[in-house]
């Protein structure tokens, strides 16, 4: 196989070309073959291909097209799956921009051995390989353009040295001035172009010609850049207005002498996770001549420029060089480090005078060169390098420059490129795509260097990626705790990360003694700093989250504008800019905790965090009423941005023991955790809040107590906690006649719906004009709890449909949701099934605008029910198993066993035991996650288990379940969820041949649920089964007795048929 790149991508296979179509699988071909014989990683090959656009399971849409394009390659065994990624297992040969790079290098070597006219043959060969413009019709994304830019400029360079070879050994064509002219219009400032054009015209016998070139060059450099000529352009000219050639044409650069071209020393490490940044550097040095990498220390902003300058080495005809910065304390010393790595090379300063100053001798030195400097850690000398950076760029046309700073050198011209750490893992991400993340790429790769036996397994790698999240992804940091590893097991590394300044010590003996520990590497960072910053930054620490100018101002308070404070530390890489269309800033986690220990040394620490929580506390109240209106949207998005910070506040005023302050932000906060969806979360922050001892304004706690119960409610139904006392309704009830806060009416319902008082919760209906509209609404949605708890099925629906009404009216989305999903559930329960599913996915769908994943995903159970009831089993089993695989969204335990025990249900119907096992053994691994004990749910998997039981056979098991699963639902006081397990009882008092006591049991059920006469499709089947048992008149005689009990009645009936079975008479 040979493939061509240098024009439109060609390809030969045994000697036929082969047309590949489409962008894509072109790119992959090509990115390939750019590398062929070595393994390119699905993570550099998806980056080439999308760019940022890269699909969420890239491995599998790369194995899509990598089979697209063997089939469009004939099946070519030469395209190969190697461990991490893909390989084009063809030699460099077979590659003609692999090929033409060995040529340019074969002749740029014997041009500086003075074999000139062998120089010209291998360069006259390169250049005939290329076709056209490099890499036409590959996909047009930055890696490629930075590659196809490489090319050309190294073909630029490439017809220089075969000029200059053809000049020197007088091979030269006719109409080698014409194709110089070119050129030279194409890139105007190119100096060695233009020593090149005068040499040919002088050597033509053109003399005046040169000389008109020469000052045509020398105003045009005035002109543009204040600037002259090089030395070794006015050699040149010299020699045109002698009339004869320059004495010492070969080598015509001072770079051309023999010997290596480069100081760069081969890295002892994999270079892992950073093509991204390698075709930036790339894209900017081909528009530019001067990137400076920034970042925070050890990001690896010095093993990424030397990286980049050793894949770039031979493109530079005088080389690439690595001046080591680190080590200088005063800034005078700047210019002479430069030259003390320049005058490595044999007789590179012959010839400069000695007087001259040291920056002056450089510009010489350098003013025809075409070369690279790498000025590694710029930023404790950042005026003096950047002075000498502006001059030699100002005066050497063929310099190139890239830096390392952990802050900006401030120049024209400079272009930026922020060394940010490396990607970190997605929550929730499989061990596959956690294996594909750069950052745990690396920390393994370190980890094989001291522990290969450790064997990569599922809890190794998760535990790895814990790591590399607690260490923000820093390079660095990382590879201090790989090498912890010869003296702990990973675990235990992990769980020490507290204490990381002390844990990760101890790096490379030769490394500089700011890189041997982390502690040192941000010492580093801290003495930049002047005293000023040092309070400010200290301050910022107390932030883990995101931080606003606003919040920035209250806080830590800077002497001067905020925004100059701010940006001073995002230059010096203490702060980096967030995304997004405000202004904020992040800090990573190492140089926080840094930061929070210099804040105690200074003994600021709790006045910081005071400042802080009574910011936030502020920004709370006035976020909180916002939630109930159509505005609610836009502050959702602003809370959930400072959740991290608001949670910092709660956690400090709850330690401080600041009752006030920490039941004042949990009142604010309440409703907006209620809205997330985890009101396990939410019950378990406010209950902390509530229980710090001391004075708290009576209105705040009575709404934090109120909203208490009420997720607490909707977490584990309406049984009464120990909590509630009168001592604590009297407080609400002071509060809600001092206030009337709107929450606080909904306290009054919750009560009673704890106390299962049905006429003390309909009576806080009142006047319904004496509430504003958001509160009825919400009065009514709960009253509609204790509606359906009371049995009564229609009143129930018809609160929900004001409540809905209501909710429209004042556009409250959260409210609307649950109101639509609670009547979407009574529809489903009185047999409306299609109008149920009509409901419900406009619940799910606002669920979704308010970023409830839980929430939504526990709508889309009730969905599926609703479809079941419909009639539609496939479309709902699709759904259940779509809501199961969560999307890539990591769902609370509760809602994962709640699917899981749905599917379940579906798979007994179809009479599927091993699929119904399968989903119930997640659903009780998923219950054992769960971080507190969920009653309604352990009573759902009892009921399902005895469901389970009585279809394989074990009908005492099955009994015992039930009763268990009963006497739960009774403790929460659920009446809809003790009707579901009376149905289990029906059927298995059918099993036991005991049809009458099914068929009454089934009428007891319809009078707890509320929905008598009303079956839903599991209770049809049932009744099919006991009318045919039975017969209609039999069947409808039990049936109505069960039906006309009372609640008290109903229950015992389920009662008693939960004791020892008793054997019918006549069978078995």
């Amino acid at each position: 196989m040979r493939v061509g790149i240098l024009g439109t991508l060609e390809v030969v296979v045994d000697e036929e070309r082969i047309q590949v179509g489409g962008s894509r699988l072109r790119a992959v071909l090509a990115r390939l073959a750019l590398e062929a014989g070595r393994v390119v990683t699905v993570e550099s090959l998806a980056e080439a291909i999308w760019w940022t656009d890269v699909p969420s399971d890239p491995v599998n849409a790369l194995h899509t097209l990598v089979s697209r394009l063997r089939r469009a390659l004939k099946g070519a065994s030469e395209l190969r799956w190697s461990q991490g990624g893909y390989r084009l297992d063809i030699p460099a040969e077979a590659v003609d921009a692999l090929l033409f790079e060995d040529l340019a290098v074969e002749g740029r070597r014997a041009l500086a051995d003075g074999r000139a006219a062998v120089a010209a043959t291998h360069l006259r060969e390169a250049l005939a390989l290329w076709r056209g413009e490099p890499l036409a019709g590959a996909a047009q994304t930055p890696y490629f353009e930075a590659a196809a830019g490489r090319l050309r400029e190294l073909r630029l360079a490439t017809i220089e040295d075969r000029v200059d070879a053809e000049l020197l050994s007088g091979t030269v064509s006719t109409d080698v001035v014409a194709e110089l002219g070119e050129f030279i219009a194409a890139h105007p400032l190119r100096e060695r172009l233009r020593g090149l054009h005068i040499r040919a015209l002088r050597d033509s016998g053109r003399r005046a010609e040169a000389l008109a070139a020469y000052e045509e060059f020398r105003g045009f450099l005035a002109n543009e850049l204040g600037a002259d000529p090089g030395q070794r352009l006015q050699d040149i000219h010299l020699s045109a207005l002698r009339g004869g050639a320059a004495e010492e044409e070969a080598p015509e650069w001072p770079g051309r002498a023999a010997g290596p071209r480069t100081n760069l020393s081969k890295g002892l490490t994999s270079f892992v996770g950073r093509e991204r940044e390698l075709g930036r550097i790339a894209a900017d040095l081909t528009e530019g001549r001067l990137v400076t990498l920034t970042g925070p220390g050890g990001a690896g902003k010095t093993r990424l420029a030397t990286a980049f300058a050793g894949q770039v080495a031979e493109d530079y005809a005088d080389g690439v060089w690595l001046v080591e910065l680190a080590k200088l304390d005063a800034p005078q010393d700047v210019p002479g480090a430069v030259i003390g790595v320049l005058g490595l090379r044999e007789g590179i300063l012959d010839g400069a005078e000695g007087s001259r100053d040291a920056v002056t001798r450089l510009a010489d030195v350098l003013s025809d060169a075409e070369a690279m400097l790498v000025l590694d850690n710029c930023e404790h000398l950042i005026d003096a390098v950047a002075r000498l950076v502006e001059d030699l760029l100002g005066r050497c046309p063929g310099l190139r420059v890239l830096a390392t700073s952990r802050e900006p050198l401030g120049i024209g011209g400079e272009m930026l490129c922020p060394v940010n750490p490396l990607p970190l893992p997605e929550p929730g991400a499989s061990t596959a795509a956690l294996l594909q993340t750069p950052s745990i790429r690396l920390f393994l790769d370190r980890v094989a260097a001291v522990r290969p036996d450790l064997a990569l397994g599922a809890d190794v790698v998760e535990t790895a990626a814990e790591i590399c999240r607690r260490l923000d992804g820093l390079p660095l940091a990382m590879e201090l705790a790989a090498a912890r590893l010869r003296a702990l097991p990973l675990g235990e590394l992990a769980r020490r990360l507290d204490e990381r300044f002390l844990l990760l010590t101890g790096g490379s003996r030769t490394a500089l003694p700011r890189h041997q520990t982390l502690r040192a590497v941000v010492d580093w960072s801290w003495e930049l700093l002047d005293g000023e910053e040092r309070r400010f930054f200290q301050r910022l620490a107390v932030f883990p989250a995101t931080i606003t100018p606003a919040g920035a101002e209250r806080v830590a308070a800077p002497s001067g504008h905020v925004l100059d404070a701010l940006h001073a530390l995002v230059d010096k890489s203490l702060l980096q800019v967030a995304d997004g269309h405000e202004a904020r800033y992040r800090m990573l986690e190492t140089i926080r905790e840094y930061g929070l220990e210099q804040l105690e040394k200074a003994g600021e620490r709790d006045a910081a965090r005071a400042a802080h929580a009574a910011f936030f506390l502020e920004f709370a109240e006035r976020a909180e009423p916002q939630l109930r209106g159509r505005d609610q949207l836009r502050w959702l998005s602003a809370l959930a941005d400072e959740h991290d910070n608001l949670l910092a506040a709660l956690n400090f005023a709850c330690e401080s023991g600041d009752a006030g302050t920490a039941v004042r932000l949990a009142a604010a906060l309440g409703f907006f955790w209620t809205m997330q969806g985890d009101h396990a979360e939410a019950t378990r922050r406010l209950r902390r809040a509530l229980d710090v001892p001391g004075e708290a304004p009576e209105v705040a706690w009575a709404t934090a107590a109120t909203l208490h119960l009420f997720n607490l409610v909707l977490s584990e139904g309406p049984r009464k906690p120990h909590f509630v006392t009168d001592g604590m309704r009297g407080r609400i009830r002071r509060a809600r006649r001092a206030d009337g806060h709107p929450t606080l009416v909904l306290a009054e319902v919750l009560l009673a719906l704890i106390d299962n008082d049905l006429d003390g919760g309909l009576a806080v209906a009142g006047d319904p004009d004496a509430l504003d509209p958001w509160t009825d609404a919400m009065a009514r949605l709960v009253r509609s709890f204790l509606l359906a708890n009371s049995g009564n099925m229609d009143a129930m629906r018809r609160e929900l449909e004001t409540a809905v009404e209501k909710f429209r009216v004042v556009g409250e989305r959260w409210g609307l949701a649950m109101a639509l999903t609670f009547l979407g559930g009574s529809q489903t329960a009185l047999g409306a099934g299609g109008e149920a599913v009509r409901v419900l996915e406009e619940s799910i769908r606002l669920m979704r605008e308010l970023g409830a994943a839980d929430e939504a995903f526990q709508q889309r159970i009730w969905l599926a029910e609703a479809r079941i009831q419909a009639g539609d089993l496939e479309r709902a089993r699709a759904d259940l198993l779509e809501a199961a695989e969560g999307r890539n969204l990591r769902l609370s335990a509760r809602v994962t066993a709640l699917i899981r025990k749905s599917l379940c249900d579906l798979a007994l119907d179809a009479g599927d035991l091993a699929e119904a096992e399968r989903h119930l053994a997640v659903a009780a691994r998923s219950l054992d996650l769960a971080p507190s004990k969920d009653t309604l749910l352990v009573a759902m998997l009892e009921s399902v288990c005895g469901r389970m039981a009585a279809a394989t056979g074990d009908l005492d098991g099955a009994q015992r379940y039930l009763a268990e699963a009963l006497r739960l639902a009774r403790d929460v006081a659920d009446l809809p969820l003790v009707a579901a397990v009376g149905i289990g009882i029906a059927r298995l008092q059918l099993r036991r041949e005991r049809p009458e006591r099914a068929a009454e049991v089934l009428g007891a059920c319809h009078v707890l649920h509320g929905a008598p006469g009303a079956f839903g499709r599991d209770d049809a089947r049932l009744a099919d089964k006991l009318r045919d048992a039975l017969g209609r008149d039999r069947f409808d005689t039990a049936y109505g007795k069960g039906a006309a009990l009372e609640h008290q009645g109903a229950l015992a009936l389920l009662d008693a048929s939960c004791k020892a079975p008793e054997r019918a008479s006549g069978t078995r």
